[in-house]
């Protein structure tokens, strides 16, 4: 009986450990869950505020947003079609650079060079916000502005003559959506980056070795096997990388400038020559003002579930895709 008591002392104290760890996990993700209900809470109750002075009709459909210059009018599609834009030139640049970068450290980068270039990856991830926006204003945008000359070379005799032409580039303001869509898309190129590779780096050497063995090179068995193989863990980093884009605040804040305004179609280079303004840079210019009640302020909040049902239905379609694609090894 007394050997027995110890063994059995020993083993009520590890249930009770046990219990208290699945109690303590479980309570770090209910409080993700409380958080969560907590912001729309907040957002929800001074949204519905914001609506009953404001009409809804107006919000969704206006075309133009001036809450603190003369006749205040909130109209929001400026500022979804500004956010859209950055959020848009952003992820081309950086989707496929992420990509390319996680192929590389995935399936030909060296150990020695993927332990260089990961962590410089996640320096440049850990660049304060402010500073992209900085960059882009100061140096960027003059090295982007001015004319691209594009000359046709001296052709023999006996060719038609064709005339020298110069493509000129719109000239950038000083606030401008294309420097500040480039800094965005550096930024979130390590997000798109780390993920892939990990989803990449997680496929099964088996499916590689196969592929090997019917001889497909590397570049194939990269891009038609491991590629399609991580095709959710793909998406996820694509899903959050845009998330990223569309939250972000300072960097646009700085270099898109504070002029929200519809888009001219089909002139694509004169929008992102133009100034323009995101709902986060919105959100930051009434925060900003003096007024601290009345719709002027209550529409910051409005702004906020905006971007937040934005987000989620972004994430959710992205959730579709992930399970659609998933594929499962044993």
């Amino acid at each position: 009986m007394s050997d027995r008591t110890p063994t059995l002392r020993r083993d009520g104290i590890a249930v009770t450990k046990e219990r208290l760890y699945r109690r303590l996990v479980a309570g770090c993700a209910l409080l993700t869950l409380f958080v969560t209900a907590g912001i729309i809470l907040a957002l929800l109750g001074e949204t519905l505020v914001f609506f009953s002075e404001v009409s809804f009709v107006e919000y969704v459909t206006g075309t133009d947003w001036s809450p603190l210059i003369g006749e205040e009018t909130y109209g929001v599609l400026p500022l979804v079609s500004g956010t859209l834009i950055v959020t848009l030139v952003s992820a081309l640049i950086a989707l496929p650079v992420g990509l390319a970068i996680a192929i590389y450290l995935s399936e030909y980068a060296s150990n020695r060079v993927r332990s260089v270039l990961k962590p410089a990856l996640e320096i440049l991830a850990g660049v304060p916000t402010v500073i992209y926006g900085y960059f882009a204003l100061v140096y960027l945008t003059p090295i982007l502005d001015g004319p691209l000359p594009i000359s046709v070379p001296v052709l023999p005799a006996g060719f038609p003559v064709v005339p020298e032409f110069t493509l000129v580039v719109p000239s950038l303001r000083t606030f401008n959506v294309l420097s500040a869509s480039i800094v965005v898309g550096l930024m979130i190129i390590p997000m798109v980056s780390s993920i892939s590779e990990d989803a990449l780096s997680a496929v099964p050497d088996s499916l590689r070795n196969a592929a090997y063995g019917l001889g497909s090179t590397k570049f194939d068995v990269s891009t038609k096997v491991v590629v399609p193989a991580a095709t959710s863990g793909i998406v996820s980093s694509y899903v959050l990388a845009i998330s990223r884009a569309i939250g972000e605040t300072m960097a646009v804040t700085i270099a898109a400038g504070q002029s929200p305004k519809i888009p001219s179609f089909p002139n694509v280079f004169e929008n992102l020559a133009q100034s323009t303004q995101t709902i986060t840079a919105a959100m930051v210019q009434i925060a900003n003002a003096e007024s601290r009640g009345g719709a002027v302020f209550e529409a910051m909040f409005a702004l906020g579930m905006t971007l937040f049902v934005i987000t989620l239905v972004m994430n959710v379609f992205a959730e579709y895709i992930r399970r659609y694609y998933r594929e499962e090894y044993s």
